[in-house]
């Protein structure tokens, strides 16, 4: 009787570990990515600009593999993500919650894009010119959008049309 105890304790046991150890694997899967902070050289990923170097709500995304891709520019941010050729498995996409931080030098304060409330067709420009204003708390956004003019958005309520990239120099140039 005393050998079949422990070797029903030895099988809880190895039953435990494997259970722990899959819990262990499983959470791993679905491990929560940080933003990377942005440093006064970091480049913007489809123009090469400096990102330290312009107003705004700045973007990153994360890929299953490989740097994640920074932006300068919201609107760069949903346009690479709505693009229908996009083919990188994005694992996390951030940008920067404006009624945390300033709008002329934005530092860290990273939530994620896709939960994010938008502001389009404000008053306030980023480095490609109009730009969308990314907040965490749907009264911040209200009153960045009372206060500088458009209209707040949840990211599925974006579509490719609103964040189309023929701005900037081309139409200045007009």
């Amino acid at each position: 009787m005393n050998s079949h105890r422990t070797s029903a304790r030895a099988g809880w046991r190895r039953a435990i570990l494997v259970a722990a150890v899959a819990l262990v694997a499983a959470c791993a899967d679905h491990a929560v990515l940080q933003p990377t902070e942005i440093a006064a050289d970091t480049p913007c990923a489809l123009d090469g600009m400096l990102l330290s170097e312009f107003p705004g709500p700045k973007g990153q995304i994360v890929y299953d593999q490989g740097a994640p891709d920074f932006f300068c520019d919201t609107v760069e941010l949903v346009s690479t993500l709505l693009a229908p050729e996009q083919q990188k498995r994005v694992v996390a996409v951030y940008t920067q919650d404006m009624g945390a931080t300033s709008w002329d030098k934005p530092q860290g304060h990273w939530i994620d894009a896709k939960a994010a409330f938008y502001v389009i067709g404000s008053r306030k420009t980023g480095s490609m010119g109009p730009t969308l204003a990314t907040f965490s708390h749907e009264p911040d956004a209200q009153a960045f959008a009372h206060d500088n003019g458009g209209k707040v958005l949840r990211f599925a309520e974006i579509t490719p049309q609103m964040v189309t990239l023929d701005g900037g120099v081309l139409k200045d140039a007009l």
